[in-house]
């Protein structure tokens, strides 16, 4: 009876033994499923966080990117097509980290990219930046440049109408002017000869004698003479195709001659012939020389 307990005992506890060592072994594989299954989710957590910081990297350079373009630089070719390969390398970027899980060296891959366009990011922003300073540089000189064009222009606007004013102080200056400027009538016999008159109802001709004021910037040469003539009532007595030009103006004249000048006080005279009848009252004479009046008088027939 004892040898038959001693046989259960030992039995019981070879089942409870056998029991323990399960029971061990599926603690230690739960243990090793609940660290496995932690390590993976935060492994997971680590790679999704890293995935969430690489897109921010790519949107913080594409910013970067956006702002060097907004400087208002024109870029060469060689700048547009660096711009443009770029842009083509975030878009993947983007468009990778979209996905699903990545893997590690999927990552690693990605952060290599996303050095390599920071440095071009970098590089690029300094290549605009100096071309943006040497347009602006530049833009100074053209401003200089024009300022001084302009200022040029306006100093020789002005010289041209100074040199302009002056020229014509000297084109006044040197015309002719009459002295001692008189009118005699006269009446004219058969023979020819002259017989000065005071009545109109016998008078014929009139004869102008003028000196000339010494001028010593008067040109020592011929000059012409314009006469025009004025009848009592104050119309002009002229061919309406006799123009000339003085005061500015366009005009017509009753009579011309051209005279020597030397500046010698030579006396001159000129000649007009009435085409028409005189009239009693007073005639009125203007002389003209070089663009300019030249003197005038007048005449009273009875």
């Amino acid at each position: 009876m004892s040898v038959q307990n001693n046989l259960v005992n030992k039995g019981d506890r070879n089942k409870i033994y056998f029991l323990v060592v399960v029971i061990a072994a599926l603690l230690g594989t739960n243990a090793y499923l609940f660290f496995k299954d932690k390590h993976e989710t935060k492994r997971f957590v680590s790679v999704s966080t890293e995935k969430d910081r690489l897109q921010l990297e790519v949107e913080k350079i594409e910013v970067e990117l956006d702002n060097v373009n907004n400087l208002n630089v024109s870029l060469s070719e060689k700048l547009l097509a660096e711009q443009n390969q770029a842009r083509e390398k975030i878009s993947q970027l983007k468009i990778a980290l979209q996905q699903g899980v990545l893997t590690k060296e999927q990552l690693e891959d990605a952060k290599k990219e996303i050095r390599v366009l920071k440095e071009f990011v970098k590089s690029y922003s300094e290549k605009i930046l100096k071309l943006e300073g040497e347009n602006s540089d530049l833009k100074t000189e053209v401003d200089s440049l024009q300022a001084y064009v302009n200022n040029a222009g306006r100093n020789t606007e002005e010289l041209t109408k100074k040199n302009a004013e002056l020229n014509e102080k000297v084109k006044t200056g040197s015309a002719l002017k009459a002295s001692n400027v008189g009118i005699t009538a006269y009446k004219v016999k058969n023979s020819g000869k002259n017989i000065v008159v005071t009545k109109a109802g016998t008078a014929k001709k009139l004869i102008v004698s003028f000196d000339i004021v010494p001028n010593q910037l008067a040109k020592k040469d011929y000059h012409k003479i314009y006469l025009r003539v004025f009848d009592p009532a104050g119309n002009l007595i002229a061919d309406s195709d006799n123009m000339f030009q003085a005061d500015g103006q366009e005009m017509q004249y009753s009579s011309s001659t051209s005279i020597s000048f030397n500046d010698d006080n030579t006396s001159y005279s000129m000649d007009w012939i009435n085409p028409n009848k005189f009239i009693k009252g007073q005639y009125s004479i203007i002389l003209y020389a070089d663009g300019f009046t030249m003197g005038r008088a007048e005449i009273i027939l009875k």
